[in-house]
């Protein structure tokens, strides 16, 4: 088991605490609020950044209610889009906004959709401690990644100060990825965009960790959460894209200064599973535990603004009923 999903686990067990402590302060009969009485399956998959969070909410919403089974699967953000539009799956965990073409497809395949934001995340760039670059430009950062860069030494990057001598050894995540897609779009300025000669991770962050840590030339990218999981084996660079050097944290995610590699987090339940008390039941627990969650897993919650828009929005898509709460 990955590292990752031993934070899960961890988190859901202060988690099911906390829902004990509040169960303890109503009638002796330890309702955490959340309804009682369903059963039935979930089924969930997409982004390997979202999936922890699914994961460690899925986790105690069972423990609550055991009749209910939540599964969580990672096959990337687009890979979880073609499941979700061809009715496989009831939520689609996402690390960008859903495309046409995905859409086009749902809307063939009878597939309403709501988007739901449940976090923020600071899409983080790693190199290995021993380099001694601290920040990249966006242009720099373009010139490494860009389609047929030519660009195999770090020395090779115009204007990099200080100077490094070191073979480029470059880790990123595949074509399925919402990670891959954002990264393309923001730096090289095409969704998809990118030169081939890197060492394809798939969805398996682990080897980007591997991969960069083994190399002093070592570069890849990856969510925030997993660079705090990992920070004593990778170093993260700070960005500029023209104001100076931004490091990736919750605050600057938060305000839009870690730019442009700050980005939204989703759920997309269908309309179909919104129809269902079961899924509505599981997606009120989430948002009312999720920045929780989220700090416990080094994930960036969201402001209060955002909870309050993505709880309002459920509410509405729902019909409105009762809140569930951890305590």
């Amino acid at each position: 088991m990955s590292s990752k999903w031993w934070l899960v686990l961890a988190a859901s067990g202060v988690l099911a605490f906390g829902v004990a402590a509040c169960g303890d302060d109503d009638d002796g009969d330890g309702d955490s609020g959340t309804p009682s009485g369903l059963s039935g399956d979930i089924r969930v998959d997409g982004s390997s950044t979202v999936g922890p969070l699914t994961e460690a909410i899925a986790e105690e919403f069972n423990a609550e209610n055991p009749d209910v089974k939540v599964t969580v699967g990672t096959s990337g953000t687009g890979g979880g889009f073609e499941k979700f539009c061809a009715g496989e799956t009831d939520i689609s965990d996402a690390s960008r906004p859903i495309e046409e073409d995905e859409t086009k497809v749902c809307q063939q395949n009878g597939i309403a959709y709501e988007e739901i934001q449940v976090a923020n995340d600071a899409l983080t760039v790693v190199v290995n401690p021993n380099n001694p670059v601290e920040c990249l430009t966006v242009d720099q950062l373009k010139q490494v990644w860009e389609p047929k860069s030519s660009v195999k030494n770090w020395s090779d990057i115009q204007g990099l100060q200080p100077s490094f001598d070191s073979e480029l050894a470059l880790y990123g995540p595949g074509t399925d990825s919402g990670t891959f897609d954002f990264f393309t779009e923001a730096i090289n300025g095409e969704e998809g965009a990118q030169r081939t000669d890197y060492n394809d991770i798939g969805e398996d962050d682990n080897a980007t960790v591997t991969g960069v840590a083994g190399a002093d030339g070592g570069m890849g990218y990856f969510g925030y959460s997993f660079f705090k999981e990992n920070e004593d084996k990778v170093k993260a660079l700070q960005v500029d894209q023209g104001n100076g050097c931004v490091a990736p944290s919750p605050e600057t995610a938060q305000d839009g200064t870690y730019a442009p590699l700050s980005r939204p987090l989703f759920v997309y339940p269908s309309a179909s599973a919104l129809e269902n008390e079961t899924v509505d039941a599981f997606l009120k627990f989430y948002l009312d535990n999720i920045n929780a969650v989220a700090e416990l897993v080094g994930f960036i919650p969201m402001t209060d603004e955002q909870l309050q828009s993505s709880q309002g929005k459920l509410e509405s898509l729902t019909g409105g009923g009762g809140t569930t709460t951890s305590g």
